[in-house]
């Protein structure tokens, strides 16, 4: 689900400000943007939010703001001579590589710090703001969540509708294939009962069973109303009991597509074709809206 929460803490470095960004993805992807000074809180931030973030594109950017009286930044005499020394070697070796730059040196993790920051107590309020942090973003992401179940719930609604109007039909449906196949009969009859045809009587009524069979058959889409209405009743159940509920929703969209499928392929009318279509547009739009929840 989408959503974004930040929060901040005062530090030895500067004020301290941790922002959480989430987008929709069907597994947990995250991503990290830190000062070299919060680099060793990285892996506790990825184990804290992956314990409670299971899906979604999750941006983590901790940023620092220092101001006037904030500890200075100065450069560790003892990662630079190894910085040198490392340079030497490279230039040595490779003659034609670049030397490095100023920006490079900075950026070297070790070789900017600041006195006065513990980081033990900076773990500490790193953890702090992040904890409040994903707080807010479990609200905003839950706000969410029963938004899109609104419309789920919705979209279920639609799918009900559209098989109650196919069980209303079904007499009228019936009732045209049955006219269909009394043409079918005739044509099939029309030599035998004109008596240009040595078709004996039991083939007669083997002929006709055989084509009642076959449209009965193509017609039968009671299972598959009832397998409808049970998956419906099941998405609901899973909307109402909430947490993380994003895999199971889309199992029960397949076998909702599963049964749209078979009442197309077993469609001998057009009604039932066109509601086999329109439930395929709705099981899509409801899939569509499933990839935004965990």
């Amino acid at each position: 689900m989408t959503g974004f929460a930040s929060a901040a803490r005062p530090t030895a470095l500067g004020r301290l400000t941790l922002e959480l960004r989430s987008v929709n993805s069907r597994f947990l992807d995250l991503s990290m943007k830190m000062p070299d000074d919060l680099r060793g809180t990285e892996a506790v931030v990825r184990e804290t939010i992956a314990a409670q973030i299971a899906r979604g594109k999750v941006e983590c950017r901790i940023s620092i703001a220092r101001g006037a009286g904030e500890s200075e930044p100065q450069l560790n005499s003892a990662a630079l001579e190894q910085l040198a020394a490392l340079a030497s070697q490279v230039a040595r070796s490779l003659p034609a590589v670049a030397p490095i730059s100023t920006a490079d040196v900075l950026s070297w993790p070790g070789v900017v710090e600041t006195p006065g920051a513990e980081p033990d107590v900076l773990r500490a309020q790193v953890s702090a703001a992040l904890i409040e942090a994903l707080a807010a973003l479990a609200e905003s992401r839950r706000r969410e969540g029963l938004a899109l179940s609104t419309i789920l719930q919705a979209q279920c609604k639609q799918i009900e509708q559209i098989a109650a109007q196919l069980v209303e039909r079904a007499p009228e449906l019936i009732a045209a294939v049955e006219r269909k196949l009394n043409e079918r009969l005739e044509k099939a009859l029309g030599p035998a009962l004109s008596g240009a045809s040595t078709l004996t009587r039991e083939e007669v009524s083997e002929r006709i069973r055989q084509e009642v069979t076959l449209y009965a058959l193509k017609m039968d889409v009671d299972e598959e109303i009832k397998r409808l209405a049970t998956h419906v009743v099941e998405v609901r159940r899973v909307l109402r009991a909430g947490g993380a509920v994003g895999r199971r929703l889309d199992f029960l969209m397949q076998e909702l597509n599963r049964e749209a499928n078979t009442l197309g392929s077993k469609a001998a009318a057009i009604e039932m074709t066109n509601a086999s279509v329109e439930l395929k547009i709705v099981i899509e739009q409801m899939r569509e809206q499933i990839q935004n929840l965990e």
